[in-house]
């Protein structure tokens, strides 16, 4: 039980009117007329009202301590966290030689009358790198690769795949080349061969080669209909592009492998022939984040004197380079060097800082800048913790950036503005939304979290403080779970985490803030945390862990859930509208982030019965009886699905994740 907080004075305005219309009838009897239109009282109520405003401001002063206490204990609010999202530069036409966008180039959303642009900045340089057609290969599963470059070269009809297409066969596209992270159109001369196939889903899979392996290409366009037809195909390629040989012949590589179809999904009974290929670059795509970056900021002149004070003029200040500079006017800052400028770094706190140390510390969420104090010790000596900028010296910021919060959580297709003017590139957009943006923490949550501080003090030795200091350091983070390595797997799934299960280990899960639709679905690629999270969780938990102590910090292993039932329909109720309150429901029940039985996501490791999607698909209006229900486990990446069951066990690193939901609804 929390100790309550005291009033340190109880009198309210009316107490007061009150107290005072009590007074009046002792010490003035023959004042009678105590009514509201009366100017007395009316002065009595106004010195009321002020002495109202003096007990309230004196009620805080607990809450100010309380306050200056969780600052002496080292609590800080947490700054807004930057929105991340990848944005594509598309050029206007390609080029012969590589296009370069600078790192720090800016994107916005659109401007209106209600709402200002939401301005996004990348965070490396990118290089449209252009490429052109240079090989070609087949491979069947069965047999050895073919050189086929010359019988193209030569005009003559080379087939995609084997005599009698089987899972495995390849073809293999060879550029001039290795484009990372382009966008790359290739343009197919085809002739319609691959009898039985549907040009709307063709059972294919583009990968290119990142140096370890084959990495799956995703598909913006494919006019052809899995070679069946001329047209063009637009592929986004991954940044781990880079050179292969195939065929004794290097270059950057892409294959096209014929997968194992789906049920219900027909495939080739012969092979697709293509007689020309032509092969650009369109684009590229680089990461960008929620900011926007101010340079040489002056926050002022130097007094001469310990602790002083700045403020940056555009708080927030997001994560990331924060250099401050100062300039002695007598042009010898530096005694060493002769520089008049010198670089200052920034530090979490003085308290290792000695006087010749050129510290400074900031406060992101407003951003002040201070410098280091004096302390006066027993002795009557005076001990610096970092140097003091001569007096007059200017202070500037040489860059940061600024921005973050629940305003950088864009859609897809919003960043369209480019705010700079770069040579051959013709529009950019984000084909994600963005996420990760939060706000920052509220007075509020900091009183909350300051009896946690104090509880682990920084270090981590249970499950729970791992989890507290990785909440601490990645507030973007929708759940962390923490679990020591060797926990008993109940369901074998074969998950593959690859974490050591010796003793003495532990795992953190983090799941990110991804973003449903209107009917609760959530893509897989959102559920995945940023490798910058994972890294930025790790290299903070890593100095606060018991010595000794393995650490990993991953994604939960995801499993796969489809949920197969039929539903009869209450007399009179729209069958269609039925039909998606249902589906909504299954997703919003087995989902990782809101779902399960208390609404706060899925209890990792907890199994999937039928019995609570019957439950769930009763408790929607307008379903009159469930007739059925079948669970299948489902691979969120490939879709293959296995036999029906009645349940499905989870291991206690994995999550649930709702995969195409089927359901049948019959009117009554």
């Amino acid at each position: 039980m929390s100790l309550p907080s005291p009033h340190l004075d109880d009198r309210t305005f009316q107490g007061l009117v009150d107290e005072a219309k009590r007074l009046v009838q002792q010490r003035c009897p023959e004042w009678t007329d105590h009514n509201v239109s009366d100017p007395g009282v009316t002065l009595i109520e106004a010195f009321a009202t002020m002495v109202d405003q003096l007990v309230y401001r004196v009620n805080r002063v607990p809450e100010k301590s309380y306050l200056t206490f969780l600052d002496l204990i080292g609590v800080r609010l947490h700054p807004p966290t930057a929105a991340r999202t990848e944005v594509t530069f598309r050029l206007s036409a390609p080029r012969p030689e590589p296009v370069v966008v600078r790192a720090g180039t800016e994107v916005a959303t659109v401007r209106t009358e209600t709402e200002e642009a939401v301005v996004f900045t990348t965070s490396e340089q990118l290089a449209i790198v252009p490429c052109a057609f240079a090989h070609l290969a087949t491979w069947p599963s069965p047999g050895e690769a073919v050189d086929r470059t010359e019988e193209l070269t030569l005009g003559r009809e080379v087939p995609v795949f084997g005599a009698t297409p089987a899972p495995g066969d390849c073809l293999y596209v060879g550029l001039s080349a290795a484009v990372p992270a382009g966008v790359l159109a290739l343009r197919l001369d085809c002739t319609v061969e691959g009898v039985g196939v549907d040009p709307a889903r063709p059972p294919i899979l583009w990968e290119a080669w990142d140096g370890a392996s084959w990495a799956v290409c995703e598909v913006e366009k494919d006019d052809t209909g899995g070679f069946n037809r001329s047209g063009e195909l637009i592929l986004h390629l991954p940044r781990t592009h880079v050179p292969a040989a195939v065929v004794r012949r290097t270059g950057g590589w892409l294959r096209c492998r014929l997968i194992e179809a789906e049920p219900g999904q027909p495939t080739y009974m012969a092979p697709p022939v293509v007689r020309g290929i032509t092969a650009f670059t369109i684009g590229a795509t680089v990461h960008a984040e929620h900011s926007e970056t101010v340079t040489d900021e002056v926050l002022g002149q130097a007094e001469g004197v310990p602790g002083q004070v700045f403020r940056v003029a555009r708080p927030p200040v997001v994560p990331g380079e924060f250099v401050v500079e100062v300039t002695d006017p007598s042009g010898a800052s530096d005694g060493l060097t002769g520089s008049d400028t010198t670089r200052w770094t920034r530090v979490d706190d003085f308290a290792h800082s000695g006087p010749e140390d050129r510290h400074i510390t900031l406060d992101p969420n407003s951003g002040r800048v201070e410098f280091g104090p004096a302390v006066r010790e027993r002795d009557g000596s005076v001990r610096h913790f970092g140097r003091v900028p001569v007096k007059g010296a200017t202070v500037r910021v040489r860059s940061y950036r600024t921005g973050g919060g629940l305003r950088g959580n864009v859609a897809r297709s919003t960043l369209r503005v480019l705010r700079s003017s770069i040579p051959y590139i013709a529009r950019v957009e984000n084909r994600r939304p963005a996420l990760g943006g939060v706000d920052g923490e509220s007075v509020e949550s900091a009183r909350v979290r300051g009896p946690m501080t104090l509880r682990t003090l920084h270090r981590a030795v249970v499950p729970h403080d791992y989890e507290l200091l990785a909440r601490e350091i990645a507030p973007d983070a929708a759940r962390v779970h923490c679990i020591r390595a060797g926990a008993e797997v109940e369901s074998g799934s074969g998950s593959g985490a690859g974490v050591d299960e010796a003793a003495g280990g532990v795992r953190l899960l983090v799941v990110p803030a991804g973003r449903s639709d209107e009917q609760g679905r959530i893509e897989f690629d959102e559920l995945v945390p940023p490798p910058h999270t994972l890294s930025l969780i790790a290299g903070h938990l890593d100095a606060r862990r018991p010595i000794g102590a393995r650490l990993v910090v991953e994604p939960p292993f995801y499993q796969g859930v489809t949920v197969v039932a039929r539903v009869l329909a209450e007399r009179g109720a729209v069958v269609e509208r039925v039909r998606e309150s249902a589906l909504a429901a299954l997703y919003g029940y087995f989902n990782p982030l809101t779902g399960g039985p208390a609404g706060e996501g899925w209890p990792f490791g907890r199994p999937v019965q039928s019995g609570e999607a019957f439950a769930v698909l009763q408790r929607v209006p307008g379903v009159d009886l469930v007739e059925d229900v079948r669970l299948y486990r489902a691979d969120p990446v490939t879709g293959e699905r296995t036999e029906a069951t009645a349940k499905i066990p989870l291991d206690p690193h994995a999550l649930v994740f709702s995969y195409e939901h089927q359901l049948r609804v019959r009117g009554a």
